[in-house]
């Protein structure tokens, strides 16, 4: 390891440990790198404008993030919750059930996880704990582990971050999210409903079939968005980036005209916390992006690499090592700064071990959105705390039985390769 190197670790370890943000710190330790090198401090801001600006698809994040907000603030999320009482409230542990179909539809139209749990996630959490018919840390952590297949089933923004540093297919990577994301909720579904049954939670009162169809008829404009998706994007209609475009048109479309539930008013809102979260994100992307021109500089993957072949690691062992060290990580750092920051480092190896990119990174997705449910840094435990005033401590009591099955699914995943790429494959895809 350079001195310069040290310096720059050595900095930005310093103030990640006195609480500044970790863009800033990113961002910082790059330009004491490059001053100690004795380089031009301008290639900082020209490798963040250089890699913005070659990369198209970054524009889908904050598409995605006006999207989602759109929802929210509309009666979208409403009406889908609705739907899904209908559909599966009436069976043990119901309210449970509709916790995570929710989120699996909602998945299907914001790519975050956090945008789930601050919006639809508030009210089904509000059901599931009025006038005592589950524990509110039982609600609270289900609505947080819900929410980790917001950025599973596509699209996903956590995905377009991968695609940026890995140069992998993001369209593939969409569709390779798809069937871990179903299985994620099957899973949840299944523990929900031993716990229901083993607590013995009340049956909830039944929605009459006979509303089916006009709460269906109420709901279908939003249904229909993750259909629009899906088909612009891998019906070769649109890049990812341009559906996102789609998305929130379609949603502004939705809340505004057809729904009427967003004033001007209510839309200046969205965008400010729009801006603000494209900003917060923008940050994040353009400090990662000198901070691995750094760590090109010194050559960091090629060691990685090097050292991988001397001691002989097979692809199995490598991608366990990875994933165990990323679950530690996830405890203590944001998602979106492992993607963008320690992910670069082991991609030259996987194409060195033969690691399929695409599967690599649906796993490296699944493993960081665990990490936002997994304390003591579980940003989405925070986010499910503020906006439903539910205590930590009765999240935490609840939630390791969610990221202990969770991590039995990411274990499989890992193991089968093929859980991931038989979809991908099924559309073309030959990596």
């Amino acid at each position: 390891m350079s001195f310069p190197f040290a310096v720059a670790l050595v900095t930005l370890f310093g103030l990640a440990a006195i609480g500044a943000p970790i863009s800033l710190g990113m961002i910082v330790s790059a330009v004491a790198y490059l001053f100690v090198k004795g380089q031009d401090l301008g290639l900082a801001a020209e490798q963040v404008i250089q890699g913005i600006y070659d990369s198209f698809v970054i524009l889908a994040v904050p598409l995605f993030i006006v999207a989602a907000n759109i929802m929210n603030a509309g009666t979208i999320s409403e009406r889908l919750l609705q739907f899904c009482v209908l559909l599966v409230g009436r069976v043990r542990g119901g309210l449970g059930h509709v916790n995570v179909v929710t989120s699996i539809i909602f998945s299907g139209m914001s790519g975050s996880a956090i945008a789930d749990a601050a919006g639809i996630g508030k009210l089904i959490t509000e059901m599931m704990a009025k006038d005592g018919r589950y524990p509110r840390g039982y609600a609270a952590a289900l609505t947080a582990a819900s929410a980790v297949i917001g950025p599973i089933i596509p699209p996903s923004i956590p995905m377009v971050m991968y695609s940026l540093v890995s140069d992998a297919s993001i369209g593939y990577m969409f569709i390779g999210g798809f069937l871990p994301g179903l299985l994620i909720g099957l899973v949840l579904s299944v523990v929900n409903h031993w716990i229901a049954v083993k607590r013995n939670f009340a049956l909830e009162e039944p929605v009459p079939l006979s509303e089916l169809p006009r709460t269906t008829f109420r709901a279908l404009p939003a249904l229909m968005m993750p259909a629009i998706l899906l088909y612009g994007i891998y019906g070769g209609v649109a890049t990812p980036t341009e559906a996102a475009a789609v998305a929130a048109a379609y949603s502004l479309i939705l809340a505004g005209i057809f729904y009427r539930a967003i004033s001007l008013r209510d839309l200046y809102g969205v965008f400010l916390e729009s801006a603000k979260g494209s900003a917060s994100v923008g940050l994040l992307i353009g400090g990662a992006l000198i901070f691995n021109y750094i760590v090109a500089s010194e050559n960091i993957p090629g060691q990685v690499s090097e050292w991988l072949k001397d001691v002989q690691v097979s692809p199995l062992v490598f991608l366990i090592g990875v994933n165990v060290l990323l679950l530690v990580l996830g405890c203590f750092i944001d998602a979106s700064t492992i993607i963008l920051v320690i992910v670069p480092l082991f991609i030259p190896a996987c194409n060195a071990l033969g690691i399929d990119l695409v599967h690599f990174g649906v796993v490296v997705v699944i493993n960081t959105m665990i990490g936002l449910i997994t304390p003591p840094y579980g940003v989405l435990l925070f986010v499910t705390n503020a906006v439903t005033g539910i205590p930590l401590r009765e999240m935490i009591d609840e939630i390791w039985i969610f990221i202990a099955v969770l991590v039995a699914t990411l274990a499989i995943l890992i193991l089968f390769p093929e859980s991931v790429l038989w979809l991908p494959r099924q559309f073309g895809y030959v990596g």
